[in-house]
């Protein structure tokens, strides 16, 4: 007898684990063959990892990088100043699902969990058991907050959906996937350097390395796209056929939530894009922050074209995407809602998003949402925030709006422009979830300006900046020296609402 190999038993149990789920399954028509439109509107969330606003030409980028996502927009509400709660995954993506800011729901590190207390308020119970509740994310940390609110969803699919190559292990055990995928993926099959398990981290490597010997890579000059932690290796083309596939077959009504990795790093984008931005243009060139990584030009060039074509790659794709929705009638029946978990920043020698430095690169996110039948496009320009997505899908589908919400109802959604309001976005890695934020950066926005503060990072005690954004939109001129009373009252205002928030927690 033959000996089955690891990736030959998670092929048989990922495949009889999704033939007795298929088997219990209602006989319904999908969403898309039902021939009538559903009594509540369809919610589809399409979440593009680290997808910086200032990097699609659909907001004045100067090349060419979303012709797609631009066409989208012709029949949508564009908000034009749109934020990320938190700069990285975990505080990002939580404060999106949760409408709480990262303060509260205190999922700010890489522990990157939802206070226990706090995980029957997400999107998925705010919508309600009336819709069909989907969710899907290349990323694994989303996964981990999936795992927390599994009895608000009713379907789960795995991370390496759609993939070429997957080999994360602690999805396999769908009934507890926290504690599978925590144990396995991020102890025993570690992909970091060095690995936590040099036992089973190397047989993984071993195994791993054969089945992509054997994977056809072209197509991608640098690769195919994948995680950079995780070992699962897709093709673009593959995902989105995957998605319109698993749109399709959709009961009537539901959510779904979609999360992609792309245009997140590590930067594979398609031969058809590859280098089609090496055209020598390069932003204008900031100073070097002292906490950034101190990249030099050339690197930061280099980055910055690589980020740029996997965002054409993307948009390329998301044009066959929209394609298939307009042609399945899916814009007559459906909310459809663009946006991204936190940018990216390619400026100032750093590179990445889990910094301390919160410019509008790394924290200005794109948000459209298309509403059943919509045909023109409309735009918000007053500031709003990823706490506002949960509340308003909460109103969209027809329910109450939760009185703990921290977020307000998005414009011509059901809520008002509010221009002077003041919103905020949280970068705490290294503090505790259950302790005092003690070393952090903050950004607030309120009006045209915009505060940074820092704590923590310097020697010397707190520090903040100030711009005037309208006026500086490349945040060059800090105005925090000139001890304005606008200074004055945004930092009284900031330092107020850390000391409210620093209350219940321990020193």
């Amino acid at each position: 007898m033959s000996k089955i190999s690891r990736r030959d038993f998670l092929k048989l149990t990922s495949a009889l684990s999704g033939a007795l789920a298929l088997s219990k399954l209602p006989s319904n028509l999908s969403l898309l063959k039902s021939g009538e439109s559903p009594s509540r509107p369809n919610i589809l969330i399409f979440v593009f990892d680290a997808m910086s606003a200032k990097n699609l030409s659909l907001y004045g980028y100067k090349r060419n990088t979303t012709p797609n996502f631009e066409r989208f927009a012709k029949r949508a509400t564009v908000y034009n100043a749109h934020y990320s709660a938190g700069s990285f995954t975990p505080p990002g993506t939580a404060s999106l699902l949760t409408g709480l800011y990262p303060w509260t729901h205190r999922a700010i590190n890489d522990a990157g969990l939802i206070a226990r207390n706090l995980i029957d308020r997400n999107i998925f119970r705010l919508v309600g058991d009336q819709y069909h509740r989907l969710a899907f994310s290349q990323n694994l940390w989303p996964n981990y907050f999936f795992a927390q609110f599994q009895k608000d969803i009713d379907e789960i699919l795995p991370a390496g959906s759609f993939s070429q190559v997957d080999y994360v292990f602690g999805e396999k055990f769908n009934k507890d996937l926290l504690t599978t995928q925590r144990a396995f993926d991020d102890f025993l099959f570690s992909q970091g350097s060095p690995p936590k398990s040099l036992v089973f981290s190397l047989i993984e490597r071993i195994s791993l390395h054969r089945t992509l010997a054997h994977t056809n890579q072209g197509g991608y000059p640098n690769g195919l796209p994948t995680l950079n932690n995780y070992p699962i290796y897709f093709r673009l083309p593959d995902v989105f056929d995957g998605l319109m596939s698993t749109i399709e077959n959709l009961k009537p009504a539901s959510l779904a939530y979609l999360h992609l990795w792309p245009p997140h790093d590590p930067y594979n984008p398609s031969k058809q894009f590859y280098r089609t931005f090496d055209d020598g243009w390069s932003p204008i060139e900031k100073p070097v922050h002292p906490l950034g990584d101190h990249w030099s030009p050339k690197s930061m060039y280099n980055f910055r074209r690589a980020y740029d074509e996997y965002i054409a790659s993307l948009d390329y794709e998301f044009g066959r995407l929209l394609d298939f929705l307009e042609s399945k009638g899916v814009f007559e029946t459906s909310y459809v809602v663009i946006t991204s978990d936190h940018g990216e920043i390619l400026e100032r020698g750093e590179r990445g998003h889990v910094s301390p430095l919160l410019y509008e690169e790394g924290i200005q996110v794109p948000l459209m949402i298309s509403s059943p039948g919509q045909k023109s496009r409309q735009d918000i320009y007053s500031p709003t925030i990823s706490v506002d997505i949960a509340p308003t899908l909460a109103h969209l589908a027809g329910n109450t709006i939760p009185d703990w919400r921290e977020g307000e109802l998005l414009p011509l959604l059901g809520g008002q422009e509010l221009s002077e309001r003041s919103i905020f976005t949280l970068y705490a890695l290294r503090d505790s979830a259950f302790e005092k934020l003690t070393k952090i950066s903050i950004a607030m926005r309120k009006g045209d300006h915009k505060m940074i503060f820092y704590r923590g990072y310097y020697p010397d005690g707190d520090k903040f900046e100030l711009y005037d954004l309208p006026n500086d939109p490349e945040e060059l001129n800090d105005l925090y020296s000139n001890n304005s009373s606008i200074a004055k009252a945004l930092q009284e205002e900031l330092l107020a609402k850390l000391e409210a928030v620093n209350a219940p927690y321990k020193s």
